[in-house]
């Protein structure tokens, strides 16, 4: 079987239309086999945008499944996009990508990255996933300031920082306090719910992140609410996106990943 191309981007919203770059844009990449029973849904971190889960995207899309990749709104486009949207609006795409997928498909599976596995925590007391990865969650940001975000929206609107010219095209340099905030009322929520979702969860995180505090997905792993769950810590060597080419343990990453959700359907 093979994957369509990596550039196959659709429209989910239609806010995606104002995407300028392909590679930001919402993708599926599916196989022509009727067989397939497995939607996976796919969602990019903070300031990031849908390129980030692409490679993944394929790689699931070639043992047989669908992988759809949203875009969260504010996401692709410019830095004071995102500082106008809320976390509701990032959560809505989420669960518009959840209908998407099970109208079409019997099993629907959740990975998501930073910013993007607190969302499909969030999403999943209402939707009923077959399983969740949450690869580099968090419950805590690095820096100091974040908590106080709500007041510091209000004088200062950006924290810059650098990004390498390589990957700029999708990322911003500049990260709206404002949408910070956000994230912060997203932590509360997630924060909350752990105890009540019971789904298999399998969690990655790493020792050299330094966008986030990794030590606090080990907290949120340990009040999830799940029977099954497994947790996976990778070393100084490897960064916060455990998604693209920049992390040396890739190919570790597809692998458990693929191991982990091909046990959540029978048969």
């Amino acid at each position: 079987m093979t994957a369509h191309s990596l550039h196959n981007t659709i429209d989910l919203v239609p806010d995606d239309a104002t995407v300028l770059l392909p590679e930001n844009k919402p993708f599926c990449f599916a196989t022509n086999s009727a067989e397939n029973r497995v939607g996976f849904l796919l969602v990019h971190g903070f300031t990031g945008s849908p390129w980030e889960m692409r490679e993944i995207g394929q790689h699931l899309a070639q043992s047989g499944a669908c992988s759809l990749g949203v875009r969260l709104p504010g996401h692709g486009t410019t830095a004071d996009d995102l500082a106008e949207r809320s976390y509701e609006e990032w959560l809505n795409s989420v669960e518009i990508g959840y209908r998407h997928l099970a109208e079409k498909y019997e099993f629907v599976v959740g990975i998501g990255l930073s910013t993007g596995a607190l969302l499909l925590l969030a999403a999943a007391r209402n939707l009923r996933f077959s399983g969740l990865v949450l690869l580099s969650p968090y419950l805590k940001m690095r820096q100091w300031l974040a908590p106080l975000a709500g007041i510091l929206q209000y004088f200062v609107k950006y924290n810059h920082r650098l990004v390498d010219s390589e990957v700029s095209p999708y990322y911003y340099r500049d990260r709206p306090i404002a949408s910070v905030h956000q994230i912060n009322r997203l932590i509360r929520r997630v924060r909350r719910n752990l105890p009540e979702i019971k789904i298999p969860i399998m969690v990655a995180s790493a020792a050299g992140d330094v966008t986030i505090n990794s030590g606090s997905a080990i907290n949120l792993y340990n009040h999830l609410g799940s029977q099954r769950k497994e947790y996976y810590r990778f070393g100084r060597e490897v960064p916060h996106v455990l998604t693209t080419a920049d992390n040396p343990q890739q190919e570790e990453i597809f692998r458990i990943t693929a191991e982990f959700t091909r046990t959540l359907i029978p048969g």
